[in-house]
């Protein structure tokens, strides 16, 4: 048996476990993650209310129970706001900010898990050219004036785009992060040469402002179809990449780090890069191509929650629904009658935050150094 310390001396502290320090970081995390989820339905209320017609948040949540009574009981009554008020906040509202709050959501997820996978601060979904590839597709269908069909031609330009880098990155030898990034700007600058083509060639008249609010994302012809295909790539794939979060952690530290885990490294990119690219392909079809909100809003929840990426994902997907939820809503009513592409006001607002993030960056690599 071993007797109490002698006076005069100090017992040393003892090391916390791993278990010890993510119970602690549980809490602060939870907390996080709630309160973001409150602020985002916040958000997708006061959204549907902003407008020429006068709309509160109880007429949205009024709307929203007739509508959704009417569906499990099958039965049909009148609105409680009336036809018109009803029809502008289910029809015409609603599903568009559904859709933000869903493409929002998916671009940070897909965001962050590209920064980590290719090691890479600067990367965002649109790295391996799927939003130039999305783009070709879009644009070819809008100038054959079959735009009924352009989610599904964006979809595919997108998945186009990927399997090109993708194979051009294999077919140089083992699939690399720097041998993946400049595969994708190959393929993005080719598809790019291509849109720029077919504009050139066969846009005219009005076509070109359509083709233009569809390269600089828009979100105005929203509707249930929209955030049936956001809202399920989202969940499915969006939930994929979260169970993967572990598996992303050790990437953080290397390829060598990572297999010495025991992640077979070569196999576990492609399948995440695969993933990825249908997540932000399935979102660029409904909503053209929308910057930033994939590349700072990673970089802003790490300063909250940490780098771990089990916490990191799920709040990073709540943060960029808001801040999409919010972009959209000043794209369509800062100049109303008139409406700006969202990406504009992403843009906007996410360039000064990056070059903010950037600047403590900086900051703290002096203090360190």
């Amino acid at each position: 048996m071993t007797g109490p310390a002698p006076v005069g001396t100090t017992t040393p502290a003892r090391r916390p476990t791993r278990a010890t320090r993510d119970a602690r970081g549980a809490a602060p995390t939870a907390v996080v993650t709630l309160v973001a989820l409150a602020v985002l339905l916040a958000s997708v209320t006061a959204a549907v209310t902003v407008g020429p017609a006068g709309i509160a948040a109880g007429d949205v949540w009024g709307s929203v129970a007739h509508h959704v009574d009417a569906l499990l009981t099958g039965t049909t009554t009148e609105p409680p706001l009336g036809a018109l008020l009803d029809g502008i906040v289910w029809d015409l509202r609603l599903p568009r900010v559904l859709t933000s709050a869903a493409v929002g959501a998916g671009l940070a997820i897909a965001g962050a898990v590209m920064q980590s996978l290719t090691r890479n601060p600067l990367a965002d979904p649109y790295l391996l050219g799927l939003s130039s590839g999305a783009s070709l597709g879009a644009v070819a269908v809008l100038v054959l004036g079959v735009g009924i069909l352009l989610p599904v031609a964006a979809f595919v330009g997108a998945v186009v785009a990927l399997a090109a880098a993708l194979g051009l990155a294999g077919s140089l030898g083992t699939l690399t992060p720097a041998r993946t990034v400049l595969a994708g700007l190959a393929v993005a600058q080719l598809c790019s040469a291509g849109t720029s083509f077919v504009i050139f060639w066969s846009a005219t008249g009005d076509s070109y402002r359509e083709i233009l609010a569809w390269l600089l994302g828009s979100l105005a012809g929203a509707g249930w179809s929209s955030v049936a295909i956001a809202g399920v790539a989202v969940l499915v794939l969006g939930a994929v990449l979260v169970a993967a979060g572990r598996t992303l952690d050790a990437f953080a530290f290397g390829d060598t780090a990572a297999a010495a885990l025991g992640v077979h490294v070569a196999r576990t990119r492609w399948t995440l890069l695969t993933v990825v690219a249908l997540l932000t392909g399935a979102l660029v079809a409904v909503s053209g191509s929308i910057g930033f909100v994939g590349l700072i809003l990673p970089h802003g929840v790490r300063l909250l929650v940490g780098a771990a990426h089990r916490r990191l994902l799920p709040v990073a997907a709540l943060a960029g629904a808001t801040f999409l939820v919010w972009a959209d809503t000043a794209a369509r009513a800062l100049f109303e009658p008139r409406e700006l592409p969202v990406g504009i006001v992403t843009a906007f607002l996410g360039a000064p935050v990056f070059a903010l993030l950037l600047w403590r960056r900086r900051s703290a690599a002096q203090e360190l150094g």
